[in-house]
């Protein structure tokens, strides 16, 4: 993980994008920001940058293929599992089952989209000053 990649954002939704894309504004974040509406965009991406993304915030709920699929893969393919890039889940709703199965699959995070957007930039705030902090193999690489 180099802190300084960029942050992926994997989501379907168009409008949720424009809305992470201001709130990481507000908080002038300064690492860029790259926008997925497929996860198969963004596992080909992965695959072939030579990018070091400081973070994956990913939608569940997606066409052609869902986010645990895409942390599957990420999880299957050895290069891309070593380079330790935090996978979080950033979704629209919540069960017992998904939060099993994504913490299953090593995601090291899962959060619900909230209702306003003053609480969704605390989120991403949290988040992002969370990660900026912590240390994980992937920084040494």
């Amino acid at each position: 993980m180099k802190k300084s990649g960029p942050i992926i954002v994997i989501d379907d939704d168009l409008e949720d994008q424009q809305i992470f894309d201001e709130i990481f504004k507000n908080l002038d974040v300064p690492n860029k920001i790259i926008f997925f509406a497929d996860g198969n965009d963004a596992l080909q991406y992965l695959i072939t940058t030579e990018d070091h993304p400081f973070l994956i915030l990913s939608d569940i709920n997606m066409p052609r293929i869902d986010g645990f699929e895409v942390r599957n893969r990420i999880w299957k393919n050895e290069d891309l599992k070593s380079r330790f890039i935090p996978y979080l889940f950033f979704t629209t709703s919540v069960d017992k089952k998904a939060v099993y199965d994504a913490y299953n699959l090593s995601v090291q995070g899962f959060f619900v989209k909230p209702a306003t957007m003053a609480e969704m930039q605390n989120s991403l705030k949290t988040i992002i000053d969370y990660w900026q902090e912590c240390y994980s193999p992937g920084q040494f690489n």
